[in-house]
């Protein structure tokens, strides 16, 4: 099959919204893949004779699978282009999707896991490059913000989906589903999704050359302060989700049904937070609510913190507290991605897997501290929520004292939040 290409601006209206809609579904396999089976947990944990949270552990090796799959992706996405490798990725994810349904203990789930992980950051690695590849530095944000509402939808059906399928069928049948996902989605990146950037015979695979250039991507400036401060926010979602079936179903007691629902529900704040987000792009700078919103993060975290430490959680209190939280992740997740990729042109893939891979880093350790912490109260899981918030405004608040003062604040009429000096290829030393 003749692969078709789409160069940056030369996109009809239908065109863009086709590619946005695939794109959109790409990045929404990794979350979908973990909110589908949480509803499960008390079941598969019943199946192989072990407490709720020791099913935890496969969350864990699904997050280091996604952040180090990411690391491998980038490369291989500016060698031979978008398309073969996340082909590869979504064949992965398919088979052992499949193989998953027939675990027999924890410890062989959670190896599967690892792998299933390793197939579907392949849509998350592309979707942030091509979008990087097609749209113009100042639109980069408002696209990441449409992708934040379609994959929003993912937390908000997949555990009622996995609720269904619990009542009804075994959880085995989860990882059908799953699989059947996939192949729609690699239908899909066959027929309707074109190649966005030309192979770079260039790029090395050899791990040195690579892990320099990771080095060199991570030490420039921008880079540093925004993935770091994503990967912060990152880890308040992840360690959220990794709490949630705690949280809800035994924490406040609640069915599997209706944990599936409430779940879903606190999710939608990442899409009502993700759309407000495109609204605030048309009048403030992405750095002005980067810097606003991890301001908020901060004092609702923090004020979850104080209340947990002094009363006895109740979840009328606690329900809203996340629902807000996660409010402001849809808000922050697409500025701090745009202002970390923003530098970045002729290495847009690999910056885009080493952004994900940062974040899923920090994601694991949250899952970690999660699954070992986590057991008996919501302390522990509000001290990191705003241990990692008060971190990520630190990072952004270093940035605002040391280059963006006299840009981000005095000249709104900039949708950036400063003008670069020079781009990555005019760099004579990167």
């Amino acid at each position: 099959m003749r692969v078709k290409w789409v160069e940056k601006n030369k996109m009809s209206k239908g065109r863009r919204v086709s590619i946005i809609l695939v794109l959109g579904t790409l990045i929404a396999v990794g979350p979908f893949s973990i909110d589908a089976y949480l509803p499960a947990f008390k079941q598969i944990a019943g199946e192989f004779k072990v407490d709720t949270s020791a099913i935890g552990i496969t969350l864990t090796t699904y997050f280091i699978g996604i952040g180090l799959g990411q690391l491998a992706y980038g490369p291989l996405m500016d060698r031979f282009g978008r398309r073969k490798p996340l082909m590869f990725g979504l064949v992965l994810y398919i088979v052992t999707s499949l193989l998953s349904a027939y675990a027999w203990d924890v410890t062989s789930l959670a190896i599967l896991r690892f792998f299933t992980a390793l197939g579907a950051c392949a849509g998350m690695v592309a979707s942030k490059a091509i979008v990087r590849d097609l749209f113009d530095e100042e639109k980069v944000a408002d696209v990441l913000s449409t992708l934040m509402l379609i994959m929003g939808i993912a937390p908000i059906i997949a555990p009622t989906i996995g609720g269904f399928v619990i009542e009804y069928y075994h959880w085995e049948m989860i990882f059908y589903g799953l699989a059947g996902f996939a192949t729609l989605m690699l239908l899909n990146v066959i027929f309707v999704l074109p190649e966005s950037s030309k192979p770079n015979r260039a790029t090395s695979l050899h791990p040195i050359p690579v892990l320099r250039e990771y080095i060199a991507i991570y030490k420039h400036r921008d880079f540093f302060v925004f993935a770091t401060a994503r990967g912060f926010v990152i880890g308040l979602l992840l360690g959220y989700v990794a709490a949630a079936p705690f949280i809800f179903m035994d924490y406040f007691d609640m069915s599997q049904e209706n944990f599936a629902y409430i779940f879903g529900s606190n999710a939608a704040g990442l899409i009502a937070g993700s759309q407000l987000n495109r609204l605030a792009l048309t009048r403030f700078t992405t750095f002005q609510i980067t810097y606003v919103v991890s301001l908020l993060l901060v004092l609702i975290t923090g004020f979850g913190f104080i209340y947990v430490w002094n009363f006895t959680p109740v979840f009328w209190v606690v329900y809203p507290t996340l629902f807000t939280m996660m409010m402001c992740i849809g808000f922050q997740n697409p500025n701090v991605t745009a202002l970390a990729l923003n530098p970045f042109t002729k290495r847009a893939g690999s910056a885009s897997a080493f952004v994900g891979a940062v974040s899923m880093i920090f994601g694991s350790i949250a899952s970690w501290y999660v699954s070992r912490f986590v057991t008996v109260s919501l302390f522990p899981l509000f001290a990191m929520l705003s241990g990692g918030a008060l971190l990520a405004h630190i990072a952004v608040e270093y940035f605002r004292m040391n280059y963006a003062q006299g840009y981000a604040f005095a000249k709104a009429y900039l949708r950036h939040p400063y003008k670069f000096k020079k781009r990555e290829d005019q760099l004579s030393d990167f």
